[in-house]
């Protein structure tokens, strides 16, 4: 069976982007010269899936001229119409489609963002493995990757010092 991973950058304080949406913040930790695993985990994965905001701000603002996820099944799960070039849209609800794409033969399946796509997969029991690297800012304000209300124990399977960020990597508690 496919494991679902959300993969994703957060600040200290719990923010995946800015008070606008933004994530800007994160190009002043690019630069750092060690290996974060990204091209391992991508390497790991056949699947990327994200909120339309997330794909908009890919397509329209981070990666106008590349689509960055070439080569990857790419879903897009949103109410909004309109042409998705480089995805596929979600057609009904995501805790079931992810369900059933966990039953399929392949590779990991990312979840990359938004915030609201985080919850929901979560919500229904559906993140198999939290991929976070919690970078060294505290943004005082955003969209946050864990809204307030939602809990679930979870078991930690490995951390690791990449430069000032802290990578963690957690499982659902079983029990």
């Amino acid at each position: 069976m496919r494991k679902a991973v959300a993969y994703l950058a957060v600040s200290l304080d719990g923010y995946i982007a800015d008070a606008d949406g933004g994530v800007g913040w994160l190009g002043a930790f690019a630069d750092e010269q060690e290996d974060r695993g990204y091209e391992a985990f991508v390497q790991s994965v056949d699947t990327v899936v994200m909120g339309g905001r997330t794909y908009r701000q890919v397509a329209e603002e981070l990666s106008p001229g590349a689509w960055p996820y070439e080569g990857l099944d790419c879903w897009v799960w949103t109410q909004q119409n309109g042409p998705l070039p480089h995805a596929r849209r979600i057609e009904g609800g995501l805790a079931a489609w992810l369900h059933a794409e966990k039953q399929k033969a392949g590779r990991g399946i990312w979840l990359c963002g938004g915030a609201a796509l985080i919850a929901a997969a979560s919500d229904a029991g559906e993140v198999d493995r939290w991929h976070l690297t919690v970078l060294p800012v505290l943004l005082g304000g955003g969209i946050r990757l864990f809204p307030e209300g939602r809990a679930q124990r979870l078991r930690l399977v490995s951390v690791r010092q990449v430069g000032g960020a802290a990578e963690l990597i957690y499982e659902p508690a079983m029990g």
